[in-house]
């Protein structure tokens, strides 16, 4: 296999996998209170509404990267799909959470580390795939 199109697979899967950990926090907000550090994390129905929402697009798009892994090269536009918006958009997001204070700073600052790692691999994937594009393949 190419190298090229192996990055793609691996991209595609650790996307999945962690999109479908994400999952759980989501669908258990007491788990997710653990994760953020918020003690006694009891939220309302309007809050679990969202989250339920929430988790049913999540569990989307990681089905969405897992139909990508079957035509890596055709389908690796999903890739930048991934990092813009929605790798952008929750990070952006998360910035809510510092500026009013409901997660202590280190928790939201501490995952921005691995979105970025998780967009550097999504784009360089990406773009190193396009000499395979531009080689008919």
């Amino acid at each position: 296999m190419d190298r090229r199109i192996l990055w793609l697979r691996i991209s595609y899967w650790v996307g999945a996998i962690l999109d479908g950990l994400w999952i759980f926090p989501m669908l258990f907000p007491g788990l997710g209170g653990m994760i953020f550090g918020i003690d006694n994390f009891n939220p309302g129905g309007e809050y679990r509404y969202a989250m339920g929402v929430g988790a049913a697009l999540m569990l989307g798009w990681t089905v969405l990267l897992v139909w990508a892994d079957r035509k890596p090269l055709e389908r690796r536009g999903v890739l930048l799909l991934t990092v813009f918006p929605v790798i952008l958009c929750l990070n952006l997001a998360s910035t809510y959470l510092l500026v009013y204070e409901i997660v202590p700073a280190g928790r939201v600052v501490s995952a921005w580390g691995p979105s970025l790692c998780i967009a550097v691999l999504f784009l360089y994937s990406y773009f190193n795939s396009g000499s395979l594009v531009q080689e008919g393949q």
